[in-house]
């Protein structure tokens, strides 16, 4: 009988108890080594599946070739005349297909090339098509005059950046727009004194596990960089903004890239998801703020760009009811969004600051507004009348990051002297951290949406469990920059506190979570 693999008669024979054929020991040991599994049925097969076949020593007879030299030398011939043909085919095959693969890498790149002019040319149509939509001029009747945008000192908001009449015509935040934040408001603060804390939130002794679990290059190399992080909780997408000019949306789950939003000039500050119909914003340091649309195929277009502010946009906070948004920028001025029409309602300038805004970001019930200033103060404003009541000073240089517990009591801000948190209640610091040295600050500071942890980026990253006014806020874990940059951007909380994306100076982005054995024990 003859071995199943090389039909020659074994040396040494073994059978298959599952198959029952016949094999060489040697071969058949080497297969399931490294395939685990038949080589003629396909069925799974280990070492402990074949038995040897017990034999007598026998001596193979030579066959009839091999009995004389001009017989050996007649089938050495014969062996070398199917090597070189084999060869001649093998060669021939390759050939062809390096000519195919040629071929076909001609072709993609030809339709790349063709994609991104048709890209590029649709954008630059939608782009003009907006711009002109923005500059068709509008009568302006007294009382939308009367009701115009004001400093902080009363004064009217300058409305000739443009000539006649057009972009800086504000119409102000009409009543029925007030009622529908005072409703929002109420409903979110009588729905946070029954609030508890989600039984899936991840766990202190969970976040204690954490390591980076995963990491995805997702801007250019040649001007690296993530400056804004946000995620969508009920989609868990990630949306990022680097100093490529471009935000890239990133399905998390997945590891993959859904689109990559390419418009701005200039680096992207800002980027925050609108909870409804799949929009996108993004701030971006060319002045420009621009809101995104996406499509059931996955891309975004471009439905607004925004061009009301003379300075680098810094930041973005979308309100409650996701229909209204504000900007801030260094121009020191905030302006107040209707996402819809991508109509600036009202522009507010604080006459009092020199060098503009840096930060921003809504409180949880929608009435109030927390602005950090590159002079290292925290103004709060009355949205509803867009006056300043209150004013926190304490930090050094330039307040990076803001974020209100979703308790609505506390505020962190972060600056080059760490981070301080806030009482609004008593409006007063209750605490400060100072993790880094006066050279290295923090560039970003972010609660949960449950308000029970806070993270803080800057050079390396570290998460704190948020409790009281009294009691300790430890540091539960901390993160290295793995970046090598030394410099970590942003930070957020995945949904449930599942997971932790961070954006650093380099162009990955790093998630930080359970590893895969740990997330299986804790569901």
């Amino acid at each position: 009988m003859n071995c199943s693999i090389s039909g020659e008669v074994p040396e040494e024979p073994v059978v298959s108890k599952k198959s029952g054929l016949l094999f060489e020991k040697r071969l058949i040991e080497r297969h399931i080594s490294e395939y685990g599994k038949c080589p003629v049925t396909g069925e799974a097969l280990t070492a402990d599946d074949i038995v040897p076949v017990k034999t007598g020593k026998i001596v193979r007879p030579r066959p009839v070739q091999a009995a004389s030299i001009p017989g050996m030398l007649g089938m050495f011939q014969n062996e070398w005349d199917s090597l070189m043909l084999s060869n001649f085919a093998m060669e021939k095959q390759l050939h062809t297909a390096r000519q195919e693969l040629s071929h076909a890498l001609y072709q993609h790149d030809a339709a790349c090339r063709v994609i991104a002019r048709l890209k590029k040319e649709r954008d630059e149509a939608r782009s003009l098509l907006a711009q002109a939509d923005r500059q068709i001029p509008t009568s302006t009747p007294a009382a939308v005059v009367g009701n115009a945008p004001v400093h902080s000192n009363g004064t009217q908001v300058a409305n000739d950046n443009l000539g006649p009449g057009v972009r800086n015509m504000h119409p102000g935040i009409s009543p029925s727009i007030l009622a529908e934040l005072t409703d929002c408001n109420t409903a979110l603060s009588q729905q946070r004194k029954k609030r508890q804390i989600s039984s899936t939130l991840a766990p202190i002794d969970a976040l204690e596990r954490y390591t980076q679990i995963s990491s995805h290059p997702l801007h250019k190399t040649s001007k690296p960089g993530i400056l804004s992080i946000d995620i969508h909780h009920e989609r868990d997408i990630i949306a990022t903004g680097g100093v490529d000019t471009n935000a890239v949306i990133f399905d998390q789950p997945s590891g993959q890239i859904l689109s990559t939003l390419g418009g701005h000039s200039k680096k992207v500050t800002s980027v925050k998801f609108v909870g409804r119909d799949n929009l996108v914003i993004t701030g971006s340091a060319d002045k420009t703020v621009r809101i995104w649309q996406g499509s059931d195929d996955g891309d975004y277009h471009c439905n607004h760009t925004l061009k009301d502010h003379t300075a680098e946009v810094q930041a973005v906070t979308v309100h409650a009811t996701n229909n209204y948004f504000v900007t801030a920028s260094l121009d020191s001025t905030w302006c107040f969004y209707d996402i819809t029409s991508g109509l600036c309602l009202t522009q507010v300038e604080d006459t009092s600051a020199s060098q503009g805004y840096t930060s921003v970001a809504f409180h949880p019930d929608g009435l109030i507004l927390g602005a950090g200033t590159s002079e290292a103060v925290v103004k709060i404003w009355d949205v509803k009348s867009q006056t300043l009541v209150a004013k926190f000073d304490g930090h050094v240089g330039a307040v990076t990051s803001i974020s209100f517990s979703e308790n609505g009591y506390f505020l962190a801000t972060a600056a080059s002297d760490g981070v301080k948190l806030w009482d609004l209640r008593k409006l007063k610091n209750f605490r400060t951290f100072t993790p880094y040295g006066p050279d290295t600050p923090t560039n970003s500071v972010e609660f949960d949406f449950s308000g029970s942890y806070l993270a803080a980026a800057g050079s390396d990253i570290r998460v704190i469990q948020a409790t009281s006014v009294k009691q300790e806020w430890n540091t539960i874990k901390t993160f290295p920059d793995m970046s090598g940059t030394g410099k970590a951007t942003s930070v957020k909380f995945g949904p449930d506190a599942k997971y932790i994306a961070v954006g650093s100076m380099d162009r990955n982005l790093r998630i930080f979570g359970l590893p895969g054995k740990d997330v299986e024990m804790e569901s």
